[in-house]
């Protein structure tokens, strides 16, 4: 595959907004992400997409380490739960040495073998994403499996969108995640220097805490046997049993904390890097937050 060069332009247009009669009532507005402004004509040839969606409602943060992404989406089918494209943008400011480290995490599952693409100040990619550097943030493109020359077009053109996109805030918060704020600069050794508190498309909340060294998060799956997801948990000599929910445990190798309420929610409360967090720290966050799913 020939290399693909970016091309700087400026940024596009605004689209300007219909004027409302009186009567006519509010128009709800899209936020200004990449989503909104990515060409998905491009989109839908370039993956064989039916259609594409803009997904109006935001989407939680991608939370991780190295990095940690805001995320927006674009749905590629009629379905709800059918394949979307998903475009990260990293909360925090990045180097090559955080490119370097997301590749090295990569590289630990195992997965498709990366390959060098040129987008940005450098990246990589596969069948099924594209991560470049761009002016001190790490964007992610991923989405449904194609060729990895179809992720460097979506690269491209994501990497066009760029310029003018407004910065997100740094704390993007909601009351009900304050209860675990105290208890999470004690996991994380230090307070946050971004919040990402949202909730997922089924109301579930979802809280988040990032430093430049650590993440910490809670989170809700939806499962058709909350049981049968637990029981490995109850059996594993490093759970510790806490007094939360139906039953709760948190993990004393990799400090994550873990909750079933009834037959179909399970808590994650997710500590990173995995092995760093104090247990009684953990045990504390936990017993602050579990009453926001489990009452």
């Amino acid at each position: 595959m020939p290399p693909l060069v970016s091309v700087s332009t400026p940024p596009p247009s605004e689209t300007p907004t219909p004027t409302e009669t009186p009567s006519s009532p509010p128009t709800a507005k899209v936020a200004d992400t990449l989503c909104t402004r990515v060409n998905q004509n491009l989109v839908q040839t370039t993956l064989a997409a039916p259609v594409v969606q803009i997904q109006p409602k935001g989407v939680p943060a991608e939370f991780g380490l190295p990095a940690t992404y805001d995320v927006c989406q674009l749905g590629l089918s009629t379905s709800p739960n059918g394949p979307v494209l998903r475009i990260g943008v990293s909360v925090l400011p990045a180097t090559p040495a955080t490119l370097g480290a997301v590749r090295k995490a990569y590289d630990a599952t195992k997965s498709e073998p990366v390959k060098p693409v040129e987008l940005g100040q450098a990246g990589f990619g596969t069948s099924k994403f594209v991560v470049f550097l761009l002016d001190g943030k790490v964007y992610k493109v991923s989405g449904p499996a194609a060729t990895l020359a179809k992720y460097v077009v979506l690269g491209n053109e994501v990497l066009q969108q760029v310029p003018g996109l407004p910065d997100a805030a740094p704390l993007i918060t909601r009351p009900d995640c304050e209860r675990g704020s105290s208890k999470a600069d004690k996991v994380l050794g230090a307070p946050a220097m971004v919040r990402r508190d949202s909730e997922t498309a089924v109301g579930d909340l979802v809280c988040g805490w990032v430093t430049a060294t650590g993440v910490l998060y809670t989170g809700v799956r939806r499962v058709a046997d909350a049981e049968a997801v637990i029981a490995p948990v109850r059996k594993a000599p490093t759970s510790e049993s806490v007094p939360l929910g139906d039953e709760g445990y948190v993990d004393t190798a990799t400090g994550r904390g873990i909750i079933r309420v009834g037959t179909d929610k399970i808590v994650d409360l997710v500590p990173l890097p995995a092995g760093k967090a104090d247990k009684d720290d953990m045990v504390a966050f936990a017993l602050a937050m579990s009453p926001l799913y489990t009452r």
